[in-house]
């Protein structure tokens, strides 16, 4: 019976040192969790005529989120439009003159080749040539002078023309469509709110994929690279939560330990920052203290 006791009490003791040691080993770095936030604004003035999400909404990519009031907008494009009309028909009238021009043009020419033919055959006179390229000359400066009156309305279509892409282009950015497949973190606008152009609508994140932020000492650089499997840990209600995750990122310069690490011997230590993803089961959060262990058998 003693030598029961004795045994029983000599397994406790060393159960209990082994348990210690566990306890006194050391993640290989320590961070938040973050994600890639994107902040999406108005692109252009106006009243938010609809808005539809909330914070917490899992969003696709080129979807469509509402739109600001477009009606000034297209107001104005109905009154380019007019405008264009006006002077396109303007612009006709110059065009029938030169084309009744080329038309008393290609006679002439006609005429000219007549009188050329005349002469060769000793049955025409120089002078009737000389008329017919006469009139050529001058009917060529109308056209010219036609041209040049017609000039400035042309142009003045051209720039209406680029009045209306313009309208076209602030009319598509009116539309509120989503940049990339994330989750709504913060919403900063209110269908019926006058919103301007620049003005924070609403923050988006991808949190399928979360990267750790961790902090490395130089003697720690050599063991690790882009692209090792690492193992990441999380506090649970029982025990430490682990996940898989990859070195996505290693800092190309050192920088002092950031405030967050509580204790003044680290806070002054030159460290470097690794990004490490992590696949999220939900679970993760932006914010969220994790450890980094490079040991997955830890």
């Amino acid at each position: 019976m003693k030598n029961y006791t004795y045994i029983l009490g000599l397994s406790i003791m060393i159960f209990t040192l082994f348990s210690c040691g566990n306890d006194n080993e050391k993640a290989d770095g320590y961070g938040n969790f973050e994600a890639t936030e994107i902040t999406v604004s108005a692109e252009n003035n106006g009243k938010l005529i609809q808005f539809n999400l909330d914070e917490g909404d899992i969003l696709q990519k080129e979807q469509f989120i509402g739109y600001i009031d477009t009606i000034p907008l297209t107001l104005k494009r109905e009154q380019l439009e007019v405008s264009k009309a006006v002077i396109s028909s303007k612009s006709r009238g110059v065009l029938s003159q030169i084309n009744v021009l080329n038309a008393k043009l290609k006679t002439v020419n006609t005429n000219k080749n007549r009188a050329q033919n005349l002469i060769r055959d000793n049955a025409g006179t120089q002078k009737q040539l000389d008329d017919v390229l006469g009139e050529i000359g001058v009917i060529k400066s109308q056209i010219r002078s036609v041209e040049i009156q017609n000039a400035p309305v042309v142009n003045e279509l051209k720039s209406i023309d680029v009045q209306l892409k313009q309208i076209d282009d602030q009319i598509q950015k009116s539309k509120i469509i989503n940049p990339l497949n994330g989750t709504v973190l913060t919403k900063y606008a209110e269908p019926n709110e006058i919103t301007a152009f620049g003005k924070p609508l609403y923050k988006i994140a991808d949190l399928n994929t979360m990267q750790l932020r961790v902090y490395i000492s130089e003697t720690q650089l050599v063991n690790i690279k882009i692209g090792q499997k690492v193992t990441v840990k999380i506090d649970d209600s029982d025990a430490m939560e682990s996940y898989k995750g990859t070195i996505s990122w290693i800092a190309s310069e050192a920088e002092f330990t950031p405030k967050i690490i509580q204790t003044k011997e680290e806070r002054v230590a030159l460290v470097y920052a690794v990004k490490v993803d992590v696949k999220n089961d939900g679970s993760l959060k932006i914010g969220m203290p994790a450890e980094m262990w490079l040991s997955s058998n830890n």
